[in-house]
């Protein structure tokens, strides 16, 4: 039996991964972080599509502690989501350790499970800058694991060289367009669906999925091509 744990926030990336495990494996638990973060609503938002989608289970982890020692846009109510980037190149909204933690997690829970896989959804094609979203990171996480846990341990990213618009098409080929545009939280500020409109992860979201309705057999037409060679 096939076995994977996917990384579940319930915006739009980990739903489609979400989506995609469902039909690959026989067996998909998402596992969820509550690390303090300012738009807490997504746990809501995961629980309930997690719930909906039939996931074997769904695990919520406590580790707030990375909200206590990551300064960020993300983790302080006090710190407003800012357009621009900081003196370090990087998003206020960069919250540091983050994926370094949730794969370690990740890879624990799934040894614990017999799974073979933690599928993420990092992207380095649209994506906001984060460092811990790029593919040498994910490749020298996962060899970290494999290393430390003695276990053959993959973390697949569907989502690593699609942009936003493709990553709708996927969503769409699976018949949960619609699913993940009006019941996953992408935005900064907390509001489901479409979102608050302003903040970057809305402005990216939308111009996606305004380029995938605009361009559907363009679009689709990248998209297999890429998941023929992945």
């Amino acid at each position: 039996m096939s076995k994977a744990v996917v990384v579940f926030s319930g915006g739009q990336d980990s739903t489609t991964c979400l989506v995609q495990a469902l039909s690959e494996f026989d067996e998909v638990h998402a596992i969820t972080f509550d690390y303090g973060q300012r738009h807490s609503e997504e746990i809501d938002v995961a629980k309930a599509l997690a719930s909906e989608l039939g996931c074997a289970s769904h695990k919520l982890m406590d580790v707030s502690l990375l909200g206590e020692l990551a300064i960020s846009a993300l983790t302080r109510d006090a710190i407003p989501v800012s357009h621009e980037l900081m003196e370090n190149g990087l998003p206020n909204t960069f919250v540091p350790g983050r994926n370094i933690l949730f794969l370690t997690l990740a890879g624990i829970y799934a040894y614990q499970l017999g799974a073979d896989t933690v599928i993420t959804g990092v992207c380095e094609t649209d994506f906001s800058g984060y460092p811990d979203c790029r593919n040498d990171f994910v490749k020298a996480m996962e060899q970290a694991l494999n290393l430390g846990m003695d276990k053959k341990l993959e973390i697949r990213t569907p989502l690593m060289w699609l942009n936003k618009a493709e990553t709708w098409a996927l969503a769409d080929k699976y018949g949960k367009l619609e699913l993940v545009r009006n019941q996953t939280l992408t935005c900064y500020n907390g509001i489901k669906g479409d979102g608050c409109g302003d903040c970057p992860a809305c402005l990216l979201r939308r111009r996606g999925l305004e380029d995938y309705l605009g361009n559907r057999n363009a679009v689709n037409a990248a998209l297999n091509s890429k998941m023929a060679v992945n």
